[in-house]
């Protein structure tokens, strides 16, 4: 982890915190960055954030739960 917070330009805390949930909204820039470092297609990472859940709870609306990233 340490490795990979400092070639995004971020520290190893900031890293912590965004993988444990204590960064709620981090920026963009910096999720941009982490995704660089691991190989990760921005692309990509939306698709997977945004899938819904299994067993997701469906809205009246058609929408779903939030999504949560995988520990």
């Amino acid at each position: 982890m340490l490795v990979t917070a400092l070639d995004a330009g971020v520290s190893p805390e900031t890293l912590r915190k965004i993988e444990s949930g204590r960064v709620a909204t981090p920026a963009f820039s910096t999720i941009a960055a982490i995704a660089d470092v691991l190989g990760l297609s921005l692309d990509v990472l939306w698709a997977e954030i945004n899938q819904p859940e299994r067993g997701a709870v469906t809205t009246t609306s058609g929408g779903s739960a939030p999504a949560r990233l995988a520990s």
